[in-house]
């Protein structure tokens, strides 16, 4: 595996792949590598033929008051995992790499962006936007990876996509958990064990959208304030977000039962923000479960 810092390395190092006719998939990060990103990985190096993944913390999608010093690295460690994992560049830009000037150019999907958890983290979106932008154009891989954990994530870099015809395709991957069901992150390691204790209420809060929609609650106003109350029942817990919406559009839902519906959560266990989600009431479809 070559390890590249600089923009012009990797792209020369690419474009004898390109001019080859090799695939090339991305896997872009922020480092402090688990389980889930190895996902990520392992999708990507079964479906093309040369793999890249990014680590790069980007200070343009952390706001005033986050958690930007403080974010877990160790590149050394996650230089090891790939390395293993058989990715064959790992892309580890500085800040003075990527933005080698304050940048007055900014990608934003601004009604997407605003919902949801970019309602209570405001220019967080046009920042992940904006860096996976320039991480498509140096790499300019024909797919790449993104955790569905991060949905409204992936909803955004796909209609970005879209609008603006790059030619990249998104590929969603699911959700890695760990045993008692919580959702895979980096952030988890701030997590005190009594907060690690804690924090399985995100998870049993998606279960419990399960029975709710199971028994008929229809209406997403009180669906909503049930979620919000039972998250809190963990008195360590905050449910800055506890959202249902239309998973296709993220739009607000005048009625639950008959539809899928994304269920959308952002709390705070602590000073941590953890990020999970389930698509609930979505029909199989005709072919699922066949050989």
């Amino acid at each position: 595996m070559d390890v590249i810092s600089t923009i012009a390395t990797l792209r020369e190092r690419l474009a004898e792949h390109r001019r080859s006719g090799r695939r090339i998939g991305l896997v872009p990060t922020m480092g402090y590598l688990h389980g889930g990103h190895m996902e990520l990985v392992s999708r990507a190096k079964a479906e093309n033929d040369v793999v890249v993944t990014s680590i790069f913390v980007n200070p343009l999608q952390f706001g005033a008051n986050e958690d930007l010093a403080k974010y877990p690295r160790d590149l050394e460690r996650d230089s090891a995992m790939l390395r293993q994992a058989g990715v064959d560049f790992l892309f580890a830009p500085e800040v003075a790499d990527m933005y080698p000037r304050p940048m007055e150019t900014a990608v934003d999907v601004p009604t997407l962006g605003a919902e949801l958890e970019g309602a209570v983290r405001p220019g967080h979106f046009a920042g992940v936007a904006t860096v996976v932008t320039k991480l498509f154009n140096i790499v300019q891989p024909d797919s790449a990876y993104f955790g569905e954990k991060d949905y409204q994530q992936v909803a955004i870099i796909r209609r970005m996509v879209e609008d603006l015809a790059q030619p990249v395709r998104v590929v969603p991957v699911p959700t890695v958990r760990d045993a008692d069901g919580l959702a895979l992150s980096s952030r988890n390691v701030y997590l005190s064990k009594e907060e690690r204790a804690a924090a399985v209420i995100v998870p049993k809060a998606l279960a419990e959208a399960e029975r709710l929609y199971a028994l008929g609650a229809d209406d997403p106003e009180a669906f909503e304030n049930a979620l919000r109350g039972f998250i809190e029942s963990e008195p360590l817990a905050t449910a800055e977000v506890a959202a249902v919406r239309d998973p296709d559009t993220l739009e607000l839902l005048t009625k639950l039962q008959g539809n899928p519906v994304l269920v959308a959560l952002f709390v705070r266990i602590g000073t941590t923000r953890l990020l999970d989600n389930s698509v609930i009431g979505r029909k199989p479809s005709a072919n699922e479960g066949t050989a």
